[in-house]
């Protein structure tokens, strides 16, 4: 029987972003409730959890699509009206957590813009998603936009991680070097792949190049510090 989504093997990618996920924030944040030295606030939690329940719910809906669960995805689907908010919020407060208490800081517009802008993607792909849900391919690209929103805070992690356990650095890592440009580099180049592989599709096609277009508007924002 031929899969009803354009999209047959989205769980496994997305569980996979699970694990670079919970690799990226091993040793920062996980690793420390086995050494007994976790100490966060209640924003870390609060914003864990939600992240959590995100991405289970990118890798279960594919799941019930292939399944033909017809009415479970969309029971599910109704439940992102709850977690979605709740996520931003947790965003939110992670970002005030960071930056609450610098408001002078030198260069604070350019770095809030760092911290912000996948958060501006996740947004744009639900906003598409939940706009256009009544049809299967725009609306499973938009919910794919969500996933790729969650990739640089991990991989950029993930990055430092390794490079500091190689002892690549002498002194404190240079952080756009080591792990901006190449997780910038590589959700770029997910993204041209997806446009390619998509160049026939004649449904939702537009909704990757778009989100490359803004990508590339919200990196040359944040590298020229306009």
């Amino acid at each position: 029987m031929k899969s009803t989504t354009a999209f047959p093997a989205a769980a496994y990618y997305f569980s996979g972003l699970f694990l670079l996920i919970i690799a990226g924030f091993w040793p920062s944040y996980f690793v420390k409730f086995f050494d007994r030295t976790a100490s966060f606030s209640l924003y870390f939690h609060f914003h864990a959890a939600m992240l959590m329940f995100w991405l289970l719910l990118l890798i279960i809906q594919p799941i019930l699509i292939r399944k033909r669960k017809l009415q479970w995805h969309r029971l599910l689907g109704k439940f992102s009206y709850v977690f979605f908010p709740l996520m931003c919020v947790s965003i939110v407060l992670m970002i005030h957590l960071s930056h609450g208490h610098n408001v002078n800081e030198d260069n604070l517009g350019n770095t809030l813009l760092g911290q912000s802008k996948n958060f501006f993607i996740f947004v744009t792909g639900y906003v598409i998603a939940i706009k256009y849900r009544r049809s299967a391919a725009v609306h499973a690209r938009g919910m794919i936009v969500t996933g790729i929103a969650l990739i640089e805070p991990a991989l950029t992690r993930l990055f430092l991680n390794i490079f500091t356990e190689l002892k690549w650095f002498v002194t404190s890592p240079d952080f756009f070097w080591y792990a901006s440009v190449p997780t910038i580099l590589l959700i770029f180049s997910l993204m041209i792949v997806l446009i390619i592989k998509e160049r026939r599709q004649q449904k939702g096609r537009w909704v990757f190049p778009f989100t490359l277009g803004l990508y590339l508007i919200l990196y040359t924002l944040m590298i020229t510090q306009i």
